[in-house]
């Protein structure tokens, strides 16, 4: 809810077979990822990367996002909560063009980075 403001993030924890994901659902940034890191992290974390204008305090950033992904140890990142339709008050391209920048000369492990786009883990 908007006026939720005592909860700043969720999350869960996916496991099946030997695939492990980690979804962020509405999250702002919080350090409890380093804690579900195991020896091999995460092959995907799937976690918002808009909205966060004027929500920060319930929707990360991209770079917190970025962040976030790699305190988990996931391999790839599923950027979601942006080019769907406008969300909040910042540009409809913003949150991926951030997210991409971010990752500097890691820009494939964002794994979809258009809608409509497909990604298959094996």
């Amino acid at each position: 809810m908007r006026s939720d403001t005592y909860r700043g993030y969720n999350g869960y924890v996916i496991e099946s077979g030997r695939y492990r994901v980690v979804f962020g659902g509405d999250t702002a940034y919080t350090d409890r990822f380093k804690n579900i890191r195991r020896n091999a992290g995460f092959h995907l974390a799937i976690m918002p990367i808009g909205a966060y204008d004027p929500w920060i305090r319930v929707h990360c950033n991209p770079e917190q996002a970025w962040t976030m992904v790699n305190h988990a140890g996931a391999e790839y990142i599923l950027p979601v909560h942006h080019q769907t339709f406008q969300l909040s008050r910042e540009p409809f391209r913003e949150p991926i063009e951030r997210l991409l920048e971010a990752c500097g000369p890691e820009p494939d492990r964002v794994c979809v980075q258009e809608i409509g786009a497909e990604f298959h883990l094996a």
